[in-house]
C-alpha cells in the first residue's frame, strides 16, 4: 500500500533530477520535423561496395545527429534499373517524390485531413569536400532529370571539421603529432604538408582555406594543389622546398569516391612524398552532411527540434 507520497514501507523514492537552468542546462536533442523533406546523399564516381559502404557509415552518422531523418543514397553513375544495389541520383529522387504523394493519398483514403505539400521533395547533399565543378553540374542534371522538387545543398567544406579530419588522417599515417600539446617527437613528421584535390580553380581555392585551418594546427607550411591538373602537385613540392620543407606530406581534400584511381599515387610519384589517407567515413562528415540539409531548409537546431 503506498501513500500519496511514496511507497508505504519506507522503500526508497527515485526522484527525478532538477533540470539546471540557465547557461548550464543542456540543449533538448534536435529531431527531424514531421513530414520533412528526405535527405538524399549524391555519391560521385563509379559506384564499388567501397564507396556505398562509406556512404552508408556517413548516412548512419546523420541519422544518429538527426533522429528521425528520413536520409538517402543516389549515385551520380547509378543504375537506373528497379532494385539496383546502385542506384541512380535522378532514380531515387523520383521515388522519394512518388512516396510522398502515395503517403498522401492514402492518409486521405484513411479520412484524415491532409494539407497541401510545402517545401521540396528532398535535399541533395552532395558528398564532396569541395566544389567540384563538373561534379555538381551532374549532380542538377540529375536533379533535373528527376520528377522530384529537390533542393541542392552546398558542398561540405571548406570547414574546420575537415582540417581536423586531415589531421587525423595524417597523424594515422605518422606524418603529423596526434596533439601539438603532446611533448613526443614523431621522427616522420613532415614539415610541409600539400592539400590536394581535384574539381578545378573553386575548388583548390576551398582547399587552401581548409589549409590554413590545418595549418594553424600543425605549425607547418600549408599549399594547395590539383591533383587532376598535370605538374600541380609537383610545382607546389618544389615550392615549399624552395622555402625550407624537407619532409612532405600529401593531405588529401577528398572523401574518396570523387578521385580517379590512380590520382594519389601518381601525384605522389611526382612529388616524391608520402601520402595520408582521404579522409572516407570520417565520423565528422556525418555532421556536415546534417549541417547542410539543415541549412538548406533554413532550419537551426532549435528549429529541428519542433
Amino acid at each position: 500500500m503506498s501513500s500519496p507520497t511514496g511507497p508505504a514501507n519506507g522503500l526508497p523514492v527515485r526522484m527525478p533530477r532538477p533540470r539546471p537552468a540557465g547557461r548550464h542546462r543542456r540543449p533538448e536533442p534536435a529531431v527531424a520535423p514531421e513530414g520533412a523533406p528526405a535527405l538524399v546523399l549524391a555519391v560521385p564516381g563509379a559506384p564499388s561496395a567501397a564507396s556505398r559502404g562509406l556512404a552508408e557509415e556517413i548516412v548512419s552518422i546523420g541519422r544518429s545527429e538527426l533522429p528521425g531523418l528520413d536520409a538517402r543514397i543516389g549515385f551520380l553513375e547509378g543504375d537506373d534499373a528497379e532494385g539496383s544495389e546502385f542506384p541512380a541520383l535522378s532514380r531515387v529522387l523520383t521515388s522519394v517524390a512518388a512516396e510522398r504523394v502515395a503517403r498522401a493519398e492514402f492518409a486521405r483514403a484513411a479520412g484524415h485531413e491532409v494539407p497541401a505539400p510545402t517545401g521540396p521533395d528532398a535535399v541533395v547533399v552532395p558528398l564532396l569536400a569541395g566544389p567540384d565543378a563538373d561534379l555538381l553540374r551532374r549532380t542538377r542534371q540529375a536533379v533535373m532529370d528527376s520528377s522530384a522538387a529537390a533542393e541542392l545543398a552546398e558542398v561540405l567544406g571548406p570547414h574546420p571539421l575537415l582540417a581536423e579530419g586531415m589531421h587525423v588522417r595524417l597523424s594515422e599515417a605518422g606524418l603529423a603529432r596526434a596533439d601539438r600539446a603532446r611533448l613526443f617527437t614523431v621522427t616522420t613528421a613532415a614539415d610541409g604538408i600539400i592539400v590536394a584535390t581535384t574539381g578545378g580553380e573553386e575548388a583548390v581555392q576551398a582547399a587552401a582555406v581548409t589549409g590554413m585551418l590545418l595549418a594553424a594546427r600543425l605549425a607547418v607550411p600549408v599549399k594547395a594543389a590539383a591533383l587532376d591538373q598535370e605538374g600541380s602537385v609537383a610545382a607546389v613540392a618544389e615550392q615549399l622546398r624552395s622555402e625550407g620543407s624537407t619532409q612532405l606530406a600529401l593531405a588529401p581534400y577528398l572523401i574518396g569516391p570523387e578521385a580517379a584511381e590512380g590520382l594519389l599515387d601518381t601525384a605522389c610519384k611526382e612529388a616524391d612524398c608520402a601520402a595520408a589517407e582521404a579522409l572516407g567515413a570520417y565520423s565528422a562528415l556525418g555532421k556536415l552532411v546534417v549541417t547542410q540539409y539543415s541549412a538548406a531548409l533554413g532550419l537551426t537546431q532549435g528549429a529541428a527540434a519542433h
